[in-house]
């Protein structure tokens, strides 16, 4: 026998009350105003689907939240209902294969700190590395996460194996990966449980050809219909369970914040050590598991970043101009040779050795962690005095773009009286430019020069954002980067899988697409 919808709803943990429910109306975004009728708590994939039926046949809009973490305000819902996964935080197993590697299943509640966390204590390694680890597994699937480590492993995509599902329309799929793809012309075609059949034709764009990208729906020639629900933002479908792909878990590994005093020496660093870790992974493994130079991360902070920095870090040396935080898993056999080869490469680019920081063990690379991440902790005090929201960019470009793409940001920054920084993923071409608003007249100047920022990249083939995904704070900017028709052909795809509409209102295209 199956219950109502309504007494399964009766059963399911709902808050109504404004002050029980606030926390679920925001987000890392600070976007005012959000409000719901109630937020559910539903506890499986049968719970959501009841919810999903119902408001599908009311027309009642539906929001996904997560853990908040996220920076475009895709979980700020503006009216219906909250469906928070909070109470879908099971770890249901993790097992070994024959290679070192092993699976993960759990739920998408699950906290990804706790997830790496379990399968570390297996011997394993879960890559994608978000900078903020409190977000929920299911957060990260539907927005493509990447992080520092992406340089080396890829985003959250490239690890998810299967996923259960919860459609608009009530209805649970679970897709595995390599069972079902697009047709040569683009066409999808799912058969659900009940007999009903999907049919769903792909937009008509082309990826841009960039590491990073978390801009609309993944289109790719023939492509696996499981990476549809990746980085689709909650626009498709609930994510209910996720089963990933785990690495052998690394011996060790060596990281440095190293200084330059100059942006020459810096640029050509990063240069060689990108090149030279990328032609590395497409040797044989032999040749991989040696002292061959492979950065898993490659990260910058620009003059501007090092001044803030320099409050919190008195050692930060006043001859740098920039610095790069790298990373490189180890061995015990080749930890030597490796920072000698790191040691050359600094010496060829006139780095500031002897000012630089090192680590091998577990203390010293958690100072270094902390240093990386306490740029975010100063400018978020920066914002909470001056009482306004940063302008930060997400854009990724081309290998060979990025120097140029760099000064574009440096020439319209420098030698005016807005403050920020430029700090980020510099190995994958992408970094956040954070410009800092002290009123309401340099806040509106700051998005002038974002929207500057946008179509530069775009003109030279990147991306508007390539970790952060669209949200509702970016809609407007996908229009520079798709034509008219092609947001409507993501429009199609979206009603396709989800008819009434109900799914993340005015996350990705504004709601009178739909």
């Amino acid at each position: 026998m199956f219950s109502s919808v309504s007494s399964v709803v009766q059963l399911m943990l709902t808050k109504t009350q404004p002050d029980e429910i606030q926390d679920f109306l925001s987000d890392a975004s600070y976007l005012r105003g959000g409000n719901a009728a109630r937020v559910v708590f539903p506890e499986s994939a049968e719970d959501i689907a009841d919810v999903l039926s119902k408001a599908s046949k009311d027309r009642t809009p539906v929001t996904v939240s997560g853990a908040g973490t996220g920076t475009v305000a895709g979980r700020v819902p503006f009216g219906g209902i909250v469906i928070a996964t909070d109470k879908l935080n099971h770890i249901k197993q993790i097992t070994h294969d024959k290679q070192g590697g092993g699976r993960a299943i759990a739920e998408a509640g699950v906290i990804l700190r706790d997830l790496q966390r379990a399968v570390e204590a297996e011997g394993l390694l879960y890559p994608p590395d978000p900078t903020e680890r409190s977000c929920f597994l299911g957060g990260t699937v539907a927005t493509n996460a990447s992080g520092s480590r992406t340089f080396k492993y890829g985003p959250t995509r490239k690890y998810v194996e299967r996923l259960k599902v919860a459609l608009a329309t009530g209805e649970v799929v679970d897709l595995r990966r390599g069972e079902l793809h697009a047709d040569a012309q683009g066409r999808i075609r799912i058969t659900l449980s009940s007999g009903r059949e999907i049919k769903a034709q792909l937009p008509t764009y082309r990826m841009p050809e960039v590491r990073k990208h978390a801009s609309g729906y993944y289109v790719a020639p023939e492509m696996d219909v499981l990476d549809l629900f990746i980085g689709s933002e909650g626009t498709l479908g609930v994510i209910v369970e996720v089963e990933v792909k785990l690495l052998p878990r690394p011996e060790g590994f060596l990281s440095g914040v190293v200084f330059f005093d100059s942006e020459e020496g810096l640029l050509a660093f990063v240069r060689e050590a990108r090149e030279r870790s990328l032609a590395n992974r497409s040797t044989s493994p032999t040749v991989r598991e040696g002292s061959a130079l492979d950065a898993r991360a490659l990260e910058y902070f620009d003059s501007e970043s090092l001044g803030f920095l320099r409050q919190k870090y008195s050692t930060v040396p006043d001859a740098g101009i920039g610095a790069i935080f790298f990373e490189q898993e180890t061995t015990a056999a080749n930890e030597e040779p490796l920072m000698t080869e790191w040691l050359g490469l600094l010496e060829r680019h006139h780095a500031l050795a002897d000012e630089s920081w090192f680590a091998t063990n577990e203390q010293d690379q958690a100072r270094l962690r902390e240093f990386r991440h306490a740029l975010p902790v100063l400018m978020n005090e920066w914002f909470a005095r001056y009482r306004q929201r940063k302008v930060s960019t997400d854009m990724a470009v081309p290998d060979k773009e990025f120097a140029g793409m760099l000064k574009f940001y440096q020439d319209s920054l420098r030698g005016g009286d807005l403050r920020f920084t430029i700090f980020g993923h510099i190995g994958d071409n992408h970094v956040h430019v954070n410009i800092l608003p002290r009123d309401d007249l340099e806040a509106a100047r700051a998005r002038e020069i974002y929207l500057k920022f946008i179509r530069r990249a775009v003109a030279v083939g990147g991306t508007i954002s390539a970790e952060h995904g669209i949200g509702k704070l970016k809609r407007e900017y996908l229009r520079e980067l798709y034509s008219e028709e092609q947001l409507r052909e993501m429009a199609a795809l979206k009603r396709a899988f989800d008819p009434a509409g109900i799914l993340g209102r005015g996350n990705m295209f504004a709601e009178d697409y739909l």
